[in-house]
């Protein structure tokens, strides 16, 4: 090996190598000696004959175009296209004839670079084998009337073959910053790129040719339909196309993998036609991309809509779009993706364990055009959990973007305690149960608002316990059946337990979506209601309880549980009640009937009516909030009750100054009463006021001390402590704990009593009494009531005031005879 190298170094010593390394010398020498005169020569030969060489190019560009080209400057480019000529062409400007109407220029370049080969140049001919255009832009145009300023080449006619054997193309194209415009006002159509760059060498087979083009360029616009947007606006598209012409189809190939348009990759192939009327066009389109990066590639029309929601996971979409560019309108466009798994963003929530195959298309009708009405998704096989609810969507149509309907179908069996991850516990919490979803539904969509909403067909809930936190009430053992109709929503079969009532109730609600939605204070919910036993002051505290709104959550909105309290609160309750049994305090009743009307949290009683205490009670009223309490107007009629159990049911109404067992018979009366009810559904004391009208039916006074005061002053000898009536009637009106007594007409076995004035419950009691002292004993004899009337003031009568002193009754002497 030593020896190998030792003969090599010897060898670059020796004379023999200088003298190859001289002749190696003088031959690269002399090729560049060669070149640089070839160079001088092509110079000197193109200034030499630069007026026939431009003229040459002149009359070439003129054999093929209609209109006019202005050249500021030819200059020769040394060396450059070696060994053929490079011309470099400045300040050019290409118009068509018609020019001086749509003023539209079709190129206007800082500067053009043609190769020209030489051979043919010596030959009189001039042939381009590459062009590179700089600084330019490029507009094509079509007014609205179809006028272009594209109609600038001439119809080519038969000639002469050549007698040249070259074959006069350009194989090479080269743009640097060049801005492209293709404005089409007919078809409502802007193309608008900043090319940046564009190499393509060509290869051209008989007619046909084939080019790799390398792509660089900001898209400024894609609007196929300029009333809609762009898409990908103002995004860089940058990557390798593969294209062919087909001379037999007229039309242009277009393939690319992993084209970069923005941050995005896509697999794309196209076909454009170059036919001069029709010039139909088609994109198919395939990438994995996430959902929001999509959108931004979108026209605004589209993007608006979608931005709506979200996929947190990359999705597989295919996209075509076939249309015509010379076609007024939107192309059409089919967009196709299947998500699986993944987890989908709405404007009131989050779907997970999301998957569905989704469809859009802008012609779902055949020949109806392609349009926002036209347009419409398809999705099938949805299925996915709202929070923790699971459900399924077999199929779901959306249509028409100008005025949008949804409609498709809904399944779901879920245990009802999972809506405890949608409702705010404080509003209502779920701890039992099993709900079994199964509806159609129909739709309009305005701003992602649902509206004019129909659902067909039903919902059970089976033994569900159910807390409701604003009015504080737990409902056990719930069962619900709703029946979805086109006209209404029918409840069934509900029946709970409250305490110690038991309610079965079935209900209606007409246009129950479109009022839930629209109008929740227009909704009127008819209930009809039975209770084997109810306690209305239980019911009544329910009703008139305030509660709390569930507070809202400074991490978490709960727009659902504020907008379902919002509903329940505004809509109006129709209640047909029936009870067997009912009780209000003491007050126990059988039969009871009544009409309730719940409405801005008033509570309206109408056609009222019980059997109790021996007789009949009808009434009708209403409650209205007055801060923590209600107030209440009643107005009722009793007739035949016996009074001292109905007293004691009524807790006396507060009286103390004489007790239910001081009084016997069976009262009839009617009244008209206001007062103020609390929030447990408590009667406050001393707060009714109104008329009231008696008339008491074999009616006695038993140890009642006013009268047994006045009877031991007056009648010593009659039995003052048991008195029976043949008339006891009045009207009185009511204000707080006083009494107005109007008339107050007592006949009975050991005197008659006229009374007028104040009677207190509490203090200010002033009475003035009418006391005939004749026996009325004598007048049961008497069976004519005028004549019976005549004779009860004959003989003494005594006029008494009995006064409130010190909160006691004392009897004082009425001189005056005042009526107070």
């Amino acid at each position: 090996m030593n020896l190998s190298w030792d003969a090599v170094k010897t060898f670059f010593k020796t004379g023999k190598f200088n003298k190859i390394i001289k002749k190696i010398g003088f031959l690269f020498a002399s090729i560049i000696l060669l070149l640089l005169l070839f160079s001088a020569v092509l110079a000197v030969y193109f200034n030499n004959n630069k007026a026939e060489i431009v003229t040459q190019i002149n009359a070439k560009i003129n054999e093929n175009i209609i209109g006019t080209i202005e050249i500021g400057s030819i200059k020769y480019k040394f060396f450059k296209g070696f060994p053929n000529m490079t011309l470099a062409l400045s300040h050019v400007e290409l118009k068509d004839s018609l020019w001086a109407v749509h003023k539209r220029t079709l190129l206007k370049a800082e500067q053009i670079e043609v190769r020209v080969n030489v051979l043919d140049l010596l030959s009189k001919e001039i042939n381009i084998s590459k062009i590179e255009i700089q600084q330019a832009t490029l507009h094509l145009f079509k007014d609205k009337n179809g006028m272009v300023n594209t109609a600038i080449f001439r119809t080519e006619t038969k000639k002469k073959k050549s007698k040249s054997t070259t074959t006069p193309t350009i194989n090479e194209v080269v743009f640097d910053h060049v801005h492209f415009i293709s404005e089409n006002q007919m078809g409502n159509k802007l193309f608008d790129f900043d090319i940046l760059s564009l190499r393509s060498k060509i290869n051209f087979e008989q007619e046909n040719w084939h080019t790799n083009l390398y792509l660089k360029t900001l898209a400024k616009s894609m609007a196929f339909n300029t009333q809609r947007g762009s898409f990908i606006k103002n995004k860089i598209v940058e990557g390798v196309l593969v294209v062919d012409f087909s001379s037999k189809k007229n039309q242009i190939e277009v393939a690319t993998e992993q084209l970069l348009i923005g941050k995005e990759r896509f697999d794309i192939n196209a076909h454009f036609s170059l036919n001069k009327n029709k010039s139909p066009f088609d994109i198919a389109i395939k990438t994995s991309i996430l959902w929001r990066n999509a959108s931004a590639l979108l026209s605004a029309n589209i993007s608006d809509r979608i931005n709506q929601f979200d996929l947190k996971k990359a999705i597989p979409v295919t996209c075509t779009i076939i249309g015509d560019m010379n076609a007024m309108g939107d192309p059409e466009i089919v967009v196709t993706t299947k998500i699986r798994d993944n987890e989908l963003e709405i404007p009131d929530g989050i779907i997970t364990d999301c998957s569905f195959d989704a469809n859009f298309t802008n012609q779902y009708d055949k020949g109806a055009g392609c349009n926002d009405i036209n347009s419409t998704i398809t999705l099938t096989d949805f299925s996915g959990k709202y929070k923790t609810i699971p459900f399924e969507i077999p199929i779901g149509i959306i249509t028409n973007f100008e005025k949008t309907t949804a409609f498709g179908s809904f399944k779901s069996d879920f245990s009802v305690t999972q809506l405890n991850e949608i409702i705010n516990k404080d509003f209502m919490h779920f701890s039992n149960g099993q709900a079994k979803v199964n509806l159609d539904f129909k739709f309009d969509i305005s701003d992602l608002k649902i509206q004019k909403p129909m659902f067909t067909g039903n919902i059970y809930v089976k033994d569900a316990v159910v807390k409701y936190g604003p009015r504080n009430v737990t409902f056990t053992k719930t069962d619900i059946q709703l029946d979805f109709t086109e006209e209404a929503l029918l409840i069934k079969k509900i029946n709970f337990k409250d305490r110690e009532n038991t309610i079965f109730m079935e209900g209606k609600i007409d246009n129950f979506l479109t009022f839930y939605y629209e109008n929740p204070e227009k909704m009127i919910v008819n209930w009809d209601i039975y209770a084997p036993f109810l306690d209305v002051k239980q019911l009544v505290g329910v009703i008139t309880n305030s509660g709390q709104k569930a507070p809202k959550q400074q991490q978490k909105k709960n727009e659902f549980s504020e907008e379902l309290y919002s509903v329940i609160d505004k809509c109006q309750v129709v209640l047909q009640l029936k009870a067997d049994k009912m009780r209000y305090s003491k007050l126990e009743a059988t039969n009871a009937k009544a009409t309730v009307l719940l409405v801005n949290n008033r509570l309206i009683v109408k056609n009222g009516w019980i059997q109790s205490s021996g007789g009949i009670i009808s009434f009708d009223g209403q409650l209205s909030p007055d801060g923590n309490n209600f107030l209440l107007e009643s107005n009722a009629i009793i007739n035949r009750v016996d009074i001292s159990r109905f007293l004691t049911s009524l807790n006396n109404f507060g009286i103390e100054s004489f007790k239910p067992k001081n009084i016997e018979g069976f009262l009839s009366a009617s009244a008209s009463l206001t007062g103020t009810i609390l929030s447990g559904g408590q009667l406050k004391t001393n707060s009714l006021s109104g008329a009231a009208k008696f008339d008491v039916i074999k009616g006695a006074l038993i140890d009642f001390k006013p009268i047994a005061n006045i009877g031991k002053f007056a009648f010593p000898f009659r039995d003052v402590n048991n008195i029976v009536f043949s008339d006891l009637s009045g009207n009185f009106k009511i204000k707080g704990d006083l009494v107005a007594v109007n008339n107050l007409k007592v006949s009975s076995s050991v005197l008659n009593l006229d009374v007028n004035g104040i009677y207190s419950f509490n203090r200010g009691t002033n009475l003035a009494l009418t006391i005939p002292l004749r026996n009325p004993k004598k007048d049961k004899f008497i069976t004519d009531k005028t004549e019976r009337a005549e004779k009860r003031n004959n003989g003494i009568v005594l006029h008494l005031l009995a006064i409130d002193v010190d909160g006691k009754i004392k009897i004082r002497w009425n001189k005056n005879h005042e009526k107070l």
